[in-house]
This record gives C-alpha cells, structure tokens and sequence, in this order.
C-alpha cells in the first residue's frame, strides 16, 4: 500500500506530503484545484513519462516520491533482487524531473531506469486516469486477469516447466540442423587436423619430460665428466675422502679408549663416512644410466619440434591441443551420427510438444469453465451499478497451427502457444439492450468504462494482488442514486485493497474511510494546491459543499451527516 506521497515543485504543486491510510482514501475538491495533478503525479512516479512542463515556474527541478509498504509482497521482492536493490518492508521510490531535461529514477536511493520503474508500477497500483489507458482495456492483459480468477498458479507452473524442456530441445534441433551444413563443408579440415595431432599422439605431461630429458642428453658429457671426478675425490683416488675419514675414525676410537668425550665425535664422524658413501654410490648409480646415444638425442628433438608444431597451428600448450582435438573428434562423430541425433531430437520435439499441449488443454478448459461464473458475477455487479440490461462475455479462441514450427500438440492438433498456453482471452460487452458485444476496449462511456472496470475488480478482489487501486473520477457520467451504489462497490473493494479515488459526488464521498480536499490558494500572486486530511467535523462541511456547493446550509450539514451515518 501507498503509505505516503511527496510531491514538490510540480505543476501548481509547491510542496505537499500526503499520508495515506488503509481501506477508502476520496480525495475531492473544486474544479481546478489540483486534484487530477496528483494523479498524474503519481502516474509519473509509476513510469509514466515526464517532460519539463511539469517543472513549476522559476523552479529547477520536480520532485516526486512515494513510500510503499511491500511487506510479504513476492514479486517486488524478486524484481528488486534481480536488480540487485536492497529492500525490506519498504520501498521508496523517488522521481526528479530536471528543466534540463534530464530525469533520475531511483528505487531506494538505487538509480534505475524507465523500464525497471514501470515494471515495479505495475506489481504495485492499478491507476485509472480518466484519460489513462486502463489495464482492463488492454486485451493482452485480459488472459492474467482470468487466471488470477481461478488460480491457475499450479498448472501454469507445469505449463512453463514443460515448455522449457520443449524450447532447450528446439533450440538444440536447430543448433545441430545450422550445423549440419557448416560441418559438412569443414568435415575434411576437421579429419586432416586428426590425423595430424593424432600421428603425433602427445601425451599430457609427455613435453616437460621431453625438456628435462634434453636438457640431460645435450650435457651428457658434462654430467659423465663431473660425476667421474666426484667418484674419484670421494671414493676411487689415492687420498680419498672416504679413506681419510675411516682412518680419522681409527684414530677417535682409539682417543676414545683414553678420553670417553671423543665417543660422540666418533659417531659424527661415523655418520659422515656414511654420507660420503651415499653420494659415492649416487654418483657412480647415475654414470650407468646417462645414455651418450646421440639416435635418442635426435628423437628427443624432433619431438619436441613436432609438439612446437602443434602448438603453433592449433593452441598455445598442449594441453590446450588435446582439448582441440576432442572437440574436431566429436565433431566428426556427429558429423558420422547426424541422421541418427536429428531422428532422435525430433522424437523427443514431438513429445514435448504433447506434454505441454495436454497441460495447455487443461488449463483452456479450466478457463473456459470459469467463464460462466465470471460472466454471471460481472453482470449482476453492473446491474447493481446501474447498467440493467449489460452482457458480459469472455471469448476465449485457440488458433490452430497448420505452418511454422511454433506449435505444441493438443488432442492430435497443433496449436499456437506463448507463455500462457493456447488461449487467446478477450472481454466483451453490451451496456445497452439489444446491442452486440463489442470488445471491452471500444465502449465509448467514461462513466460505463469506469463502473465495468469496478464490477470486474470487484469479482477479482480477493485474487488481484495489486494492493493499490486508484480512480480518477469514477463517477463521470453517473447520477446520485447510482454513484451511492459505485460508492459501495468501492468501499467493499477497500477490505482487499487500498483505494485512493478522486469522486465529485457526496454519496461516494460520505463514505471514505480517510478524506482529503485538495484546495487551491493565491500566495504572492500565484496559485498553489495543498492537500489537507480532514477530520470528522471537516469531512461533514466538505460532504455538505458537494451537497449544496459553497454556501453550506444547516440542511446541507444534516444531509451530509445522515450520508456518512449511513456510510457508518
């Protein structure tokens, strides 16, 4: 619900902070003071679109901002984090119209742009403007008005699981049917670059080996030559370190036998002639294994040459190589299956297809059964408004698909289908007897538009989640007896929804749950509106003015209290 609403420097508008309330909110006030600006406000607020007009004189920008309560509300919720905007149990949002031309939107000091606000508005208020297009007037959106109805949340979830499979396998089809000619055309590229890695066959780890068996091969000399000197002074020469450390180890033993403190120098040195002996036999172990073969040295070369090969043609290392080379071997096995995968998914299309058109069928039943109710509902809500002789219909059409691929199977048929199934869903309407029932969006009445629209949401109260309804005008067109029964209609409606609605008429007003007049003042030679919440002894005056116009008889004020006592 709107909880508050900010308005400065717009239009006749120089500063005003309105606090809404739950249930009927009327707003009235004399022609011109500036009741339908705040209307426009908010449909600017909402993502309608704002020029600099709006701008008041010797002013620098517009500003307008409203504070919702979006407590337990899941679809702003996920719009908001998909947006990555933090929110809670309130959403701000905030609109700045610069005579620069320049416009900032922002969603709890987050700035987005026009779209993201229009999307937020419309999980927010229903607003209708006398002059606006309503939602109701919209046939596209006739279909969600239906299904929210009769809750066909359940199903629909199906539905959109089911036509998921059926896209990703279309889409799938189509990559491999694009491809089927391009691989054809790169089929013998693709089996020359195989046969070329694959002569070559490298190993993932194989070239690092390779390098560190070159380098050995090319210094083999200088490893013999320093490994052989190493063995001699450690082991095979006439002062070897080894013999000197045996005959130092001699000598400790025998100081030991004299001295005990010559013990533990004896073990350092016993383990030193140990360590000797293992370089020793290192050394002389790995003067057997380096290979002088200068055939291995060539091999290990022109290996690695070949690897620099690959990797200059195919990928920057190997392993990158052999991830090339999967890919040219699973193309040239589809290549080789391509009949049998095409048969496979075109098998698999088809029973997608009818898994989602068996689902789609049982929701345009569950749609069509609807109908009688919804049609009965609406006609006796227009009756009770004052439109006796209405017809209401709901026409719902399937158009069947005999072209194109865009079709799921339905009872052997094929069907058309979007994101709600196989149904195309239209309201009509008769308000005058004897007539045909046109299309909702031709009625001509602003008065019959608005009291449709009424009856309509007052059959989808309970399921519309909007939680803000706003009526510019309702009673346009409608006399005292009947706006008394629109006046009901809207009071009812207001244990479901907030209501903010604009009336002319004291019997609508009488029975608003918060009253506000919007009142037109000259300061300084310049005219600005303000909007004030009445108290109960000013709803009175108010309601007696819109009774008997500005001079306000002491019979005016009995007949205002008398319609708020029965509003009570």
């Amino acid at each position: 619900m709107l909880k508050s609403l900010q308005i400065k420097d717009y239009a006749l508008i120089e500063s005003i902070d309105v606090e809404f309330e739950k249930g009927l909110n009327i707003i009235t006030g004399e022609t011109g003071a500036g009741k339908s600006i705040l209307i426009d406000a908010m449909g600017i607020l909402l993502g309608d679109r704002a020029t600099v007009d709006v701008v008041r004189r010797d002013c620098n920008k517009a500003v307008i901002e409203g504070l919702f309560d979006i407590t337990d509300n899941i679809k702003i919720a996920k719009l908001l984090n998909e947006n990555d905007i933090e929110f809670g149990d309130e959403l701000i949002i905030r609109r700045e119209i610069s005579i620069k031309g320049s416009n900032r939107i922002f969603l709890n000091d987050t700035p987005v742009n026009l779209n993201t606000i229009k999307e937020v508005g419309d999980l927010l208020v229903d607003l209708h403007g006398q002059h606006e297009h309503q939602s109701l007037l919209k046939s596209e959106k006739h279909i969600e008005f239906l299904d929210d109805y009769i809750d066909l949340d359940q199903l629909k979830d199906e539905f959109f699981s089911a036509l998921n499979k059926l896209n990703t396998t279309k889409r799938q089809l189509k990559e491999l049917l694009d491809k089927e000619t391009l691989l054809n055309e790169k089929l013998d590229l693709y089996r020359y670059q195989l046969k070329e890695i694959d002569e070559v066959a490298p190993e993932l780890d194989e070239e690092n080996k390779l390098e560190l068996e070159l380098n050995i091969l090319e210094n083999s000399e200088k490893l013999t030559s320093a490994n052989n000197e190493i063995y001699s002074v450690l082991y095979d020469s006439e002062n070897a370190v080894y013999d000197s450390l045996v005959k130092v180890k001699n000598q400790l033993v025998e100081l030991g036998k004299i001295d005990n403190s010559f013990n533990e120098k004896q073990n350092e040195c016993v383990a030193a002639i140990a360590q000797v002996q293992d370089i020793a036999d290192y050394v002389r172990s790995y003067l057997n294994k380096v290979d002088l073969d200068p055939k291995r040295l060539e091999e290990v070369r022109e290996r690695i040459m070949s690897f620099s090969r690959l990797k200059k043609k195919y990928a920057p290392t190997i392993e990158k190589v052999l991830e090339y080379r999967e890919k040219v071997f699973s193309e040239i096995d589809l290549a080789a299956n391509f009949n049998s995968k095409i048969e496979e998914l075109k098998e698999q299309l088809d029973i997608e297809r009818q898994k989602a058109g068996k689902i789609a069928l049982q929701i345009s039943k569950e749609r069509k059964l609807a109908c009688v109710k919804l049609k009965q509902e609406v006609e006796e809500s227009l009756k009770y408004l004052g439109i006796n002789h209405s017809v209401f219909e709901v026409k719902i059409n399937n158009k069947q698909n005999l072209l194109g691929d865009n079709y799921i199977i339905a009872e052997n048929n094929k069907y058309y289908y979007d994101q709600n199934g196989i149904d195309e869903v239209e309201f009509y309407i008769s308000t005058n007897l004897g007539e045909t029932a046109k299309p909702l969006a031709k009625i001509a009445s602003g008065g019959e538009i608005s009291r449709v629209m009424l009856a309509l949401k007052s059959s989808l109260a309970k399921k519309d989640l909007l939680p803000l309804l706003i009526f510019d005008e309702i009673d346009t067109g409608v006399s005292g007896r009947i706006g008394q029964k629109v006046g009901a209609a809207l009071k009812k409606l207001g244990s479901f929804h907030q209501i903010i609605s604009i009336t002319h008429l004291p019997q609508i007003a009488a029975l608003a749950d918060t009253h506000y007049a919007v009142e037109k003042h000259q300061i300084n030679g310049r005219v600005l509106s303000k909007v004030r919440k009445l108290n109960e002894d000013e709803r009175t005056i108010e309601v007696a003015k819109l009774l008997s116009g500005e001079i306000i008889t002491e019979t005016s004020i009995i007949s205002a209290k008398e319609l708020m006592c029965f509003a009570g």
